[in-house]
């Protein structure tokens, strides 16, 4: 699937994988983002970002199979049913405190 994120100003490429995520798919999406960024994106567009959503993650495929100076790639597990508010409301949560760590900043800063 293919969006134009008018916030962020640039194409967003969706591939949906049934099974496990293996290095073609990321190859494939790799491909795909840099034809888009070739062929379609324009003066004032930021890179074309590529998300590859599956039924199984792989770790390592997902960390290793991202070619060097593309950090416009991303592999994650989706889930075939929706999670509570609850749920929603403790990733959140864990997202913020791993975003905080890693940029050592405080909640003042966001």
């Amino acid at each position: 699937m293919v969006f134009y994120n008018v916030v962020l100003k640039c194409y967003v490429l969706i591939d949906l994988k049934v099974g496990k995520i293996t290095h073609q798919d990321v190859g494939q999406m790799d491909m795909y983002v840099r034809m888009y960024d070739e062929l379609k994106r324009t003066e004032g567009d930021n890179p074309t970002i590529g998300i590859v959503l599956c039924s199984e993650t792989d770790a390592d495929i997902a960390r290793y199979s991202i070619l060097k100076g593309n950090e416009q790639i991303f592999a994650t597990k989706y889930k075939l049913y929706l999670p509570t508010e609850e749920q929603l409301r403790r990733e959140i949560e864990k997202q913020k405190e791993l975003f905080l760590l890693q940029h050592n900043t405080t909640d003042v800063d966001l």
